[in-house]
């Protein structure tokens, strides 16, 4: 570590959320509802993200890990949140805005739009799976949400730690 990333000013605390997309939705489901038992907690459908999402659950309380079984409204429209299948991963951040900034300042790119609800109520951004050269450090070809950790969330970590 250099200097100046010594202090971090944030916990990554868990994974919070896999999204997982393809052509059909119902394909999804067969598999991670009613193979692998998970529940159906919402739905999220965003003309201005390409999406029609249904949001699963595995786990309870503040351990839940969602799983959002993703297709596209269009198809032959961006984003494809079909490609790739793993669209993406969520993490649990206790501190988002001092996150944003301090990981900024190190040089990671992030994703257009900054921070803003995400399709579960939480305060979500999200890294570009590309650096570039203002911004030399992304998620290397993975698209990283980082999620705003609610309280309960952020106390049953310490418990654990």
């Amino acid at each position: 570590m250099t200097p100046q990333t010594k202090v971090r000013p944030f916990k990554v605390l868990g994974i919070q959320q896999i999204a997982v997309g393809g052509p059909s939705k119902e394909r999804l489901k067969k598999l991670w509802v009613d193979m692998f038992g998970l529940a159906v907690t919402g739905n999220f459908v965003s003309e201005r993200e390409n999406v029609d999402e249904d949001i699963t659950a595995m786990g309870s309380g503040p351990f839940k890990v969602e799983v959002d079984l993703m297709q596209p409204l269009d198809p032959a429209r961006k984003p494809t949140v079909n490609e790739p299948p793993l669209n993406h991963v969520g993490l649990w951040i206790d501190d988002l805005p001092a996150a944003v900034a301090w990981l900024t300042a190190q040089g990671v790119r992030f994703a257009p739009g900054g921070i803003r609800k995400g399709a579960s109520g939480y305060d979500i951004t999200f890294l570009h799976p590309k650096a570039n050269e203002q911004f030399p450090i992304a998620g290397e070809g993975v698209l990283i949400e980082l999620v705003q950790a609610p309280a309960e969330v952020i106390e049953a970590f310490a418990r654990l730690a």
